[in-house]
């Protein structure tokens, strides 16, 4: 069976806290053409095509982009940073929306772009149902199946602000943030409340302090659909307000 992206094994970058930076590497630092920096590291779904990632000059700075045919991808960056109090900011642009995608459907789980925010949420700390569900998922899906993420992406139909789980887990809350094709092929800047949009998704099972987040990634991915699609992600950058 096919796995859809926010399904996969893109934790696998994110295992080891011990040695998580406690910020993003900038995409803008790096060389057009050169190799992602370190840690960023490209993680992909079994059987599927990895899609095309490069970084390219975009007129006002070095950004990452990630062309996909078919494929499906990310880049992932490891990370130990406090979720309360901070801001993951960005800006991201696509040529197009992925026309036949519907994120409420297995088979229509594709998106021209996606940012990840990943939660280090003990299996244990879960209620046993959910437990095994996350246990049965990773025979099915992988050891690295997300206990808790959030999924930023930019839509072909539903309105922004809607929120679903992801159709492959229920431990993946996927959030809109762009829809449609009025604002393709220009730069889009967003700001989210890490605190605020994970207790709006796990706050019903959630108490005390916040986990924190163990990694982030940005991506797109057309493997259900079999379309083309290519999005530009600028730095991504986690802000502190304490």
């Amino acid at each position: 069976m096919r796995r859809g992206a926010c399904a996969a094994a893109l934790l696998a970058a994110c295992a080891c806290l011990a040695a998580a930076p406690e910020a993003i590497t900038p995409f803008s630092k790096a060389a057009a053409a050169g190799v992602l920096p370190a840690p960023w590291t490209v993680q992909g779904v079994p059987r599927v095509p990895l899609p095309e990632l490069a970084l390219v000059d975009s007129g006002n700075g070095v950004v990452l982009r990630s062309h996909v045919h078919a494929a499906a991808g990310a880049a992932v960056h490891p990370l130990h940073a406090e979720a309360e109090g901070a801001t993951l900011a960005w800006r991201w642009k696509i040529d197009r929306v992925v026309s036949a995608a519907d994120m409420e459907m297995r088979s229509g789980d594709d998106f021209a772009a996606r940012v990840y925010v990943f939660f280090d949420v003990p299996l244990e700390s879960l209620p046993f149902a959910e437990r095994w569900k996350v246990r049965l998922g990773r025979l099915l899906h992988g050891d690295s199946l997300p206990t808790a993420a959030i999924c930023y992406v930019w839509d072909n139909r539903h309105a922004p602000g809607s929120t679903r789980w992801c159709p492959y887990s229920n431990r993946v809350r996927m959030v809109v943030l762009e829809s449609g094709t009025a604002r393709t092929g220009t730069w889009v800047a967003e700001s989210r409340d890490m605190a605020a949009d994970f207790r709006a998704a796990f706050g019903r099972e959630w108490h005390g302090a916040l986990p924190a987040i163990n990694g982030v990634a940005a991506g797109n991915d057309t493997d259900q659909t079999g379309e083309e699609a290519t999005a530009w992600f600028s730095d991504l950058r986690l802000e502190h307000t304490r």
